[in-house]
């Protein structure tokens, strides 16, 4: 296998693609999307736009949708929901479809519509997302984190590090080679990699602890995100 780690979607090369790519937004968005699946949503239909998110949303029944966006941290005025892991219990979600926005994940998962596979990662469903890229063996696939607006994120190379980590014998790229080394250096205390981050600090001036505490918390769903039409993700279940 060859691995490829983008530290963001600015970075990816406009010409060829992978066999198979995986999105990452530690914070929040893939960690998200990962948890709404986990309470039973019937899919979540991610947008970079707003206007195009209200449009689609108004098409669906109005029974079986519900919104979800985020910018700079804040829900957006009008959604039904931020873009918070713990507001999503099932009896909210269970059946809905979930239209999403958020200020960087979207993003890069836009980015990668276009994949024949395409996942979303979190430090939450990392045991999901290897099981699955080792049974399906891809020769390639890129691994493309979100940063914040166009920056290096730390918490998303440092996951990306421990897909590099977790796959033994792949042919890596220096980006890969590096976050696999952040990884080592963390993967004992991710809650503290988390809090020390720059977005971890923007999250934690929001009074949001809590939220950081549940991203950080290694292979807490078995949960693995994957795209079935462009934008639109369900649940693969996990095969062991």
């Amino acid at each position: 296998m060859r691995l490829s780690v983008f530290y963001g979607p600015e970075g990816v090369p406009a010409a060829g693609s992978p066999d198979c790519a995986v999105a990452i937004d530690v914070l929040r968005a893939t960690t998200t999307i990962a948890a709404a699946l986990g309470s039973g949503a019937e899919a979540v239909q991610v947008f970079s736009g707003v206007e195009e998110l209200k449009t689609a949303c108004e098409a669906w029944p109005e029974g079986k949708r519900i919104t979800l966006g985020e910018r700079g941290g804040d829900k957006i005025p009008g959604f039904a929901l931020g873009n918070s892991p713990l507001e999503l219990p099932p009896e909210i979600l269970r059946e809905k479809r979930v239209f999403m926005t958020t200020t960087n994940g979207t993003r890069s998962l836009e980015r990668m519509r276009g994949t024949p596979c395409l996942l979303a990662a979190s430090l939450v469903n990392l045991a999901s997302l290897l099981s699955f890229l080792k049974e399906k063996a891809f020769e390639s696939v890129w691994v493309v984190c979100s940063g914040w607006e166009g920056a290096y994120s730390l918490e998303d190379a440092f996951c990306a590090g421990a897909i590099a980590a977790g796959i033994e014998g792949a042919l890596a790229n220096d980006e890969a080679i590096a976050a696999a080394a952040l990884y080592q250096q963390w993967k004992k205390e991710p809650l503290r990699l988390l809090l020390s981050s720059s977005h971890g600090q923007r999250l934690l001036k929001r009074g949001l602890l809590k939220d950081l505490a549940f991203c950080a918390q290694l292979n807490s769903l078995d949960v693995l995100p994957i795209q079935s039409e462009p934008g639109l993700f369900i649940r693969e279940e996990t095969r062991k």
